[in-house]
């Protein structure tokens, strides 16, 4: 055998000729283009994070959240409202391409594709470039989705009455009402109890009327004559039913 003849050398490209530390690599030769993963961009996330994360605690007892009174399955007159965080899917169920029979369209459809897109930015745009105007299409439906968001919310919000959410949601006093007395089944008979819910709670379109503080006369003078939402003329009777129902109004108290 001659030598160097029939004798290979096998090399496992798994093992590293040179072990190395783990140690990120050098960019100074590329400045303010590129740093390492670990520990710099990471450190940087983290702390962005970590800022957000103590405002949103501060915020949140600050401001605690607000309180509505017990959930009643019966109430057809309440209107649900999501938090603000959702109002621009809630303002989109309510065109007519999106509601109805069209609900799977605006509840699942439109949403779905928009975060969809979302989702696939960063495949459909894989250029090297950092500036968002060389970046067309991720920037483009980054701006479309937050233009629609804003402009959704917008008018969600101004559309909504929200004295009346605040005056549906709110906890009031329960009180002890007798149901056989001539004075409720006058409240019943004159339709009082359309507007001021059937434990005098109050309802979309008239307020609550348990400990109302209001005297005899004042009720009379409002059932006749109205008084802000109430339009004048809504009690229909003899002056003698009116004494009975302006008494049992005036006398509900809470528990």
């Amino acid at each position: 055998m001659h030598r160097g003849k029939g004798m290979k050398f096998v090399g496992d490209s798994r093992v590293p000729a040179v072990r190395k530390l783990n140690i990120p690599k050098d960019y100074s030769e590329y400045p303010g283009k590129t740093e390492a993963f670990w520990p710099n961009f990471l450190l940087k996330e983290w702390m962005v994070g970590a800022v957000f994360l103590i405002g949103f605690l501060c915020l949140t007892v600050a401001h605690e959240p607000p309180l509505e009174r017990i959930a009643d399955p019966t109430d057809t007159a309440y209107i649900p409202l999501p938090d603000w965080y959702f109002l621009f899917l809630y303002q989109l169920l309510k065109y007519s391409y999106a509601s109805g029979p069209y609900t799977i369209i605006g509840a699942l459809v439109i949403p779905g594709l928009a975060f969809g897109a979302l989702m696939l930015a960063p495949f459909l745009d894989r250029g090297p470039e950092r500036r968002p105007s060389k970046r067309p299409v991720a920037t483009g439906m980054m701006l479309l989705g937050v233009a629609a968001t804003f402009y959704l919310t917008w008018e969600s919000v101004d559309q909504t009455n929200w004295e009346l959410k605040e005056q549906q949601g709110a906890i009031v006093a329960e009180a002890e009402i007798d149901k056989e007395s001539e004075g409720y089944l006058l409240y019943q008979e004159k339709g009082c109890i359309s507007c001021h819910g059937e434990n005098l709670e109050g309802g979309p379109a008239g307020k609550a009327l348990v400990d109302n503080g209001l005297e005899v006369d004042q009720i009379k003078d409002i059932a006749i004559n109205g008084q802000a939402s109430m339009p004048p003329g809504m009690f229909e009777g003899s002056d003698e039913e009116l004494e009975k129902l302006a008494e049992f109004i005036s006398g509900v108290t809470s528990k």
